[in-house]
């Protein structure tokens, strides 16, 4: 039987004295919740001991995938203000004062129960209410900004925070006056420990394969899956291309009642395995999202980008600038996509030397370390943090 912790070992959380108690606040989509769940792994690397929590909502993709990497997550209610004049926009909008108040009550209570060390704030509307709990509490607060333009939560806390890591120089602006340093986007440790060969069955490819990976996100980008299946026949007549296409949730079953079978076309809704799917491509064409330039980066993946233009203040364009102004990427904007795409990716997919130099310059700009970097500092804050 274990015996309790005595009152002179033990903390009011009942854990043992010198615990760190780290808590993070993300949500909303897997750019806010990955680097969260990163930056906690990091932390567990540095401190086996550490006691990590998550908050988060019950309606975002969080719920699932904080508890799948192996962390609890406590529940906040949040919700964004809605923008337009929509029926339910409008409604939506009525209850935020509402919502913004419950939340900022369920974040002051969970700090007080969980009693952290050190918040850390990875962005999403989630990241606010406990971020300012945390701060009105004298806890220590860490963000991370995944963007090169700064998202607004990150924004509005980062006067209250002890530190700022950014991943983009760019996003250095934006936080006037805050502690801020340079430490690139985290990214999962599976990503940087994969075998090409492993890769490679995986997918059930033949060793001279040329790979294009094409991915919209989980849900699917309808222009990428339009321009792929209008030129899917001249990629597919190379007799050593193989596509890897990850068409979304949204577009799946509709394409694969649409594009033929073929014995080199590996069409999916979606990668679980993105480990993989990077050590085997060739090249990359997708979206130009924080998470993914940083992962095309660290794994070295010569890519064509292809922003969306769906997004605030166009920040997908300026992550995408700087992976194409290092030289390690191509930057192909959305309207250009369907009648540049055969000047584009098919060349560039068949010239080897080209993708060598890409992959160069992308592990040049790549900060693998950057979970690491991040967790020091963390764990350097609970370390310090005074008995209580």
């Amino acid at each position: 039987m274990t015996p309790t912790p005595s009152a002179s070992t033990a903390t009011p959380t009942g854990l043992p004295a010198g615990t760190p108690r780290v808590l993070f606040a993300c949500g909303g989509t897997g750019g806010h919740v990955y680097p969260a769940i990163a930056i906690a792994d990091a932390v567990r690397r540095l401190r086996p001991d550490a006691a990590v929590a998550f908050a988060g909502t019950r309606d975002r993709m969080e719920w699932e995938a904080v508890p799948k990497a192996g962390y609890p997550i406590r529940a906040i209610t949040v919700s964004g203000f809605q923008r337009g004049l929509s029926a339910s926009a409008i409604a939506r909008n009525l209850t935020f004062p509402f919502k913004l108040v419950k939340g900022l009550w369920e974040s002051w209570r969970l700090v007080g129960s969980f009693d952290p060390d050190v918040v850390v704030g990875t962005g999403g509307y989630a990241s606010g209410p406990v971020g300012l709990a945390a701060s009105l509490r004298g806890r220590p607060l860490v963000l991370q900004e995944q963007n090169a333009y700064a998202g607004a939560t990150n924004k509005l806390l980062s006067g209250r925070a002890d530190k700022v890591f950014l991943a983009f120089e760019a996003a250095v602006p934006y936080f006037d006056g805050a502690e801020t340093a340079i430490s690139g986007n985290p990214v999962r440790q599976d990503l940087l420990d994969v075998d090409a060969a492993e890769a490679r069955a995986h997918f059930d490819l033949p060793a001279d394969a040329r790979v294009l990976l094409a991915m919209g996100g989980s849900l699917g980008a309808g222009p990428l899956n339009g321009a792929l299946k209008l030129h899917l026949d001249a990629l597919l007549a190379d007799e050593r291309t193989v596509v890897i296409w990850a068409a979304g949730k949204r577009y799946y079953d509709t394409l694969r009642a649409a594009v033929p079978d073929h014995p080199r076309l590996r069409l999916v809704p979606y990668l679980d395995r993105m480990d993989l799917a990077y050590a085997a491509a060739d090249l990359a064409l997708c979206r130009s999202g924080a998470i993914t330039c940083s992962e095309l980066a660290v794994t070295g993946t010569p890519s064509v980008l292809v922003p969306s233009p769906n997004v605030t203040a166009d920040h997908q364009t300026k992550n995408a600038l700087a992976l194409s102004e290092a030289g390690a990427a191509v930057l192909l904007p959305e309207p250009d996509l369907a009648s540049q795409f055969e000047a584009v990716v098919v060349p560039l997919l068949h010239d080897p030397a080209a993708r060598q130099s890409m992959t160069e310059a992308a592990l040049a700009i790549a900060r693998p370390e950057a979970a690491t970097t991040i967790a020091e500092a963390v764990v350097a804050l609970a370390d310090a943090a005074p008995t209580r």
